[in-house]
């Protein structure tokens, strides 16, 4: 696995996404590997469960590769919604635990991943955000629904039309983030810990428990399709090659609505 370091111990796999010089940024081919990682959590009968972090103290996931998504065409970009949805919700309905272990910037599509994850801890120094109106375009795979459900609403709405980030502490009091640690060391002690007792119950019972909670959730199907759809449509417009190409160039966009 080119863009991920992967560990095995007690029945856990711990898996670090690991492309530090872009911030761990999420593009196709990281994308293609981390599916084959999950389906093989899924059929591997020895595995209970997965930890997921981030290679640094920088960043768990610091979003989408830009320059790869400002050469989409609204086609393209309809099925790397779809696709991308269709993988978090594999990493959602996953009948074995996966924790989120967020070390530094979730933004974007890394906040999305960490969302799709049943549990996630966080160290001080982590951001979540969903920061793609900056850009012209909507959280495409997964993050309306899944911040709506954890936030509310209200929050949620303001969180992605401002693309302001949040601390760790406020995303727990939100129920973002269920635990806070210090530091990277006790953030993967943390991760583990928690793992640990899952692993030790009944994995047919968690498996159940899991599939039960996600069944209440089951009306956001026609939220995820409109999203796929919207995130197509905005990377048509001009709005969006402004947006892509004011962050490649380091400079704030000027949006016309067009």
């Amino acid at each position: 696995m080119r863009n991920f370091q992967i560990q095995y111990s007690n029945k856990v796999l711990t898996v670090t996404i690991s492309r530090p010089k872009a911030l761990n940024a999420l593009n196709a081919e990281l994308l293609e590997e981390l599916n084959d990682i999950i389906q093989e959590l899924y059929q591997n009968n020895d595995t209970r469960g997965l930890i997921l972090t981030g290679d640094g103290d920088k960043a768990f996931v610091a979003g989408a590769d830009i320059k790869e998504l400002a050469l989409l065409t609204q086609e393209q970009a309809l099925e790397l919604a779809k696709s991308g949805q269709a993988l978090f919700k594999k990493i959602e309905d996953c009948p074995k635990p996966i924790i989120a272990a967020v070390n530094g910037f979730a933004l974007g599509g890394g906040c999305e991943l960490a969302m799709s994850c049943h549990i996630r801890i966080a160290t001080e120094n982590a951001k979540f955000g969903q920061p793609e109106i900056n850009l012209g375009i909507i959280p495409g795979y997964g993050g309306t629904q899944r911040l709506t459900q954890l936030v509310g609403r209200g929050k949620a709405l303001e969180l992605m039309l401002t693309a302001d980030q949040i601390s760790a502490q406020e995303a727990k009091l939100l129920g973002l983030v269920n635990h806070v640690v210090s530091n990277r060391d006790e953030l993967m002690s943390t991760a583990n810990a928690i793992m640990n007792k899952i692993v030790s119950k009944s994995p047919l019972a968690v498996a159940n428990i899991i599939k039960s909670v996600n069944a209440g959730f089951g009306f956001e199907n026609a939220g995820y399709a409109t999203e796929a759809e919207c995130f197509a449509a905005s990377t048509a417009t001009n709005d969006f090659k402004e947006g892509t190409k004011s962050f490649i160039e380091k400079r704030q966009p000027s949006f016309t609505g067009r």
